[in-house]
C-alpha cells in the first residue's frame, strides 16, 4: 500500500463521512445568522487562483467593511496596499474565490466560496470612501456556498489568548528581511523606523 493518498475513494475511506451538522450548515445564500458574522468581522483572508498559481491575501478594516449587498452578494473595497495586485490579477483571469472571516475573541470562523469580479463604477467606489478617499476598485462576490467552521483550529492555536501573543522583537523585522533579500539596497533600520508614519498617511 502506498503512503500517498492518490484518489478520493482512498481519502473517503480514511476519513469516513462527515457528521450531519457539517452538511446542514452549508447553504448558498447569506442567512441572517451568517450576515451577523460578516458584519462583525474586521478581517478576512481572500483566496484566489490564476494562471501563475494560487494566492491567499489578508484584508482588514473596520468591522462590517465587507458589505452585504443582498443575500447572495458581498462587496469588498480594495484599500491601499503594496500594489502587487496578486489577488486582483487572479480574479480578472479566474473568478473563483474563497473567503475566510475571523472575528477577534470568537472561535468559529465563516467560509464563503464563490465567484468575483472587479467594479470601478464611480458611485460604488464613492460609497466605500473613508476620510474622503475611495478605493480604486471593489470586489463583488457572488456567493455559491457559505458555512461556519467550528472552533477547533482557533482553540488549538490559542489565537486569541493574549498570553500566547508573540513579541514582534523576537522575529526578523520587515526591514531586516528586505535588507537581507536585496543585499542592503532596500529596507534596513530606516525602513522599520519610518514604516508606522508612512502607513498612517496611506491607510485609506
Amino acid at each position: 500500500m502506498s503512503d500517498i493518498v492518490t484518489s478520493v475513494a482512498e481519502l473517503e475511506k480514511l476519513y469516513g463521512q462527515p457528521a450531519p451538522a457539517a452538511i446542514v450548515k452549508e447553504t448558498s445564500r447569506i442567512t441572517p445568522h451568517y450576515r451577523a458574522y460578516i458584519e462583525a468581522a474586521p478581517f478576512v483572508a481572500l483566496a484566489t487562483s490564476g494562471p501563475d498559481g494560487l494566492d491567499c491575501s489578508p484584508r482588514g478594516d473596520r468591522p462590517g467593511f465587507v458589505r452585504v449587498h443582498d443575500d447572495r452578494t458581498l462587496m469588498l473595497p480594495d484599500r491601499r496596499g503594496n500594489n502587487r495586485i496578486d489577488s486582483l490579477r487572479n480574479i480578472v483571469n479566474d473568478p473563483r474565490v474563497g473567503l475566510l472571516f475571523l472575528i477577534p475573541g470568537v472561535g468559529n470562523t465563516l467560509r464563503v466560496n464563490g465567484r468575483a469580479h472587479l467594479s470601478v463604477a464611480p458611485a460604488l467606489l464613492d460609497s466605500f470612501a473613508v476620510e474622503e478617499k475611495a478605493p480604486r476598485s471593489v470586489m463583488v462576490f457572488e456567493v455559491e456556498t457559505i458555512f461556519f467552521q467550528c472552533a477547533r483550529a482557533l482553540i488549538r492555536s490559542e489565537l486569541w489568548d493574549s498570553a500566547r501573543h508573540v513579541d514582534p522583537k523576537d522575529l526578523p523585522s520587515p526591514g531586516e528581511i528586505l535588507a537581507a533579500l536585496s543585499r542592503d539596497t532596500v529596507g534596513g533600520k530606516t525602513y522599520d523606523q519610518e514604516w508606522a508614519g508612512r502607513a498612517a498617511k496611506t491607510m485609506w
